[in-house]
């Protein structure tokens, strides 16, 4: 590769998502040469003056392909907040793919993720370029988890991972007009062509080979209630469950199955022990299909968008200050062996952590001396290890403990 003007640029700096990434990169990029890229450069510089700093802004817009291509050429790694990114990520990433240019965004879309594994997950290849998707809440957590998992369970000549199950234990914090929006443009889209639905069912939508995954039965999400076997508890459906499991999937088919030819994932959400549970857990999945049917719907879509999150917003600094997250990832392996693997952090999980994740993403990309083969990954198998000694220094708790 050849040598480049800036190690991270910083696409859609001057968003919300991406002003909290940029405000983080601010204090904790060090020497790392660092740009900010957007659609004005009046916003830039604004954006650069408030932060402090003396980085260059560059202009960049989904729409012209040149000026995508010149960015990618500029840096080793670009981080992008630039959603819905169905609508305006994909141009981006062929032309990282193309320059080898390694690649971090925030998306939550199996979508996108799916028509940018087939649009450039070859010349990623060729090119060296790391393109990872689902860098921040959406699903370093999972994605980290499962991988910390597999290698204290490999540590320990325990076999491998077999029934695993991602508790979400406890969560504070709020949603932004940019995740509402993403999720309407999904809905639309599986309006307008009912085939991609079946795609979305598809626990293995994400994965490069369908027809090389196991037959291990039903692996669907949960939409109801249940008492979960592996766990012994009541539990409610999770709203990520639906594309954080893809890309722990997608992790397990790109390092060749490494976590077990019996490796059965989904998440669940947690709903506390007291006799109320059931009725908590049933409240908590009534929400969710009721959210679900009134985005589908335009009177009822009508309704909700008067009172959701506009694009551009988010929750507020004092909401992001007390907001945390805790889950764990529990495992029966192959041995019978029983492993919990925890991911906590403080902040707002999807805005003041993500803003974490994707910062030290960029800066691993951009920094560091990873030995991941190019392609159109996720941030397990493209980071991995190092992404998980960056986030231990940030203060996330990650970690493995054995139960039985």
């Amino acid at each position: 590769m050849t040598s480049r003007d800036h190690d991270v640029v910083l696409h859609g700096a001057t968003g919300f998502v991406g002003r909290l990434t940029a405000r983080y990169l601010a204090l904790h990029a060090g020497e790392a040469r660092v740009a900010l890229s957007g659609r004005s450069k009046d916003t830039l510089l604004a954006l650069r003056d408030q932060l402090g700093v003396d980085w260059p802004v560059l202009l960049a817009d989904a729409t012209d392909a040149s000026s995508l291509a010149e960015l990618a050429a500029s840096t080793t790694a670009v981080a992008t907040t630039v959603g819905p990114f169905a609508k305006h990520g994909l141009p981006l990433v062929r032309a990282c793919a193309e320059a080898g240019t390694s690649y971090a965004d925030l998306t939550g879309e199996v979508l996108f993720v799916r028509d940018s594994a087939a649009a450039a997950h070859e010349r990623a290849r060729d090119t060296g370029a790391r393109i990872v998707h689902a860098a921040g809440f959406d699903s370093v957590p999972s994605d980290l988890g499962v991988l910390l998992l597999r290698e204290r369970v490999v540590a320990d000549g325990e076999g491998t991972l077999e029934e695993t199950v991602l508790l979400l234990d406890s969560m504070r914090g709020g949603v932004s007009g940019g995740t509402i929006d993403s999720m309407r443009t999904q809905v639309e889209t599986v309006k307008t062509d009912p085939a991609l639905g079946r795609i979305l069912a598809d626990p293995y939508a994400l994965s490069p080979e369908r027809a090389a995954e196991p037959d291990l039965g039903p692996e669907g999400e949960r939409r109801l209630p249940t008492r979960d076997p592996l766990l012994g508890r009541w539990v409610a459906p999770f709203v990520m469950a639906p594309f954080n499991t893809r890309i722990v999937r997608r992790s397990n088919a790109l390092q060749d199955h490494a976590y077990g030819p019996g490796f059965r994932y989904r998440e669940v959400m947690g709903v506390g022990g007291s006799p109320a549970a059931p009725v908590v857990a049933g409240a908590v999945a009534a929400g969710l299909g009721g959210f679900a049917v009134g985005m589908a719907f335009p009177p009822t879509r009508w309704l909700l968008d008067k009172v959701l999150p506009k694009p551009g917003s988010g929750p507020s600094e004092k909401v992001q200050r007390r907001g945390h997250f805790r889950i764990e990832v529990h495992t029966r392996t192959s041995t019978g062996a029983r492993y919990v693997a925890t991911v906590a952090a403080h902040g707002d999980p999807g805005y003041a952590a993500t803003a974490v994740m994707l910062g030290e993403s960029a800066l691993c990309l951009g920094l560091d001396k990873l030995t991941s083969a190019g392609g159109v990954l996720t941030p397990a198998v493209a980071m991995g290890d190092h992404l998980v000694a960056r986030l231990r220094a940030q203060g996330f708790k990650m970690s493995v403990s054995r139960v039985s």
